[in-house]
């Protein structure tokens, strides 16, 4: 299953982080993501005001926190169930 992610700022701090919490997620899960890193540039585009920001399968689920490895999870399998 590839679960399809954009992650608006990951060229930020917190954006790093971020990255870095969804490979632990990929790994631990044994889920595939397909991640769409856009630069805060860009944020406008998404009608986004703060960064980072994540998407997950189209849906919003975070503006402006780093979302922990076990916040991640729980946004995956609740989207992976509605896959």
């Amino acid at each position: 299953m590839i679960v399809n992610i954009k992650l608006i700022g990951a060229n930020c701090s917190n954006g790093i982080k971020i990255l870095k919490n969804l490979a632990k997620v990929e790994r631990e899960m044994n889920v595939e993501f397909h991640i769409e890193k856009i630069d805060s540039a860009l944020k406008d585009k998404y009608h986004v005001n703060v960064t980072p920001a994540l998407i997950i399968e189209d849906q919003m689920v975070s503006l402006g926190n780093v979302l922990s490895d076990k916040e991640i999870k729980h946004y995956v399998k609740q989207f992976c169930l509605d896959l």
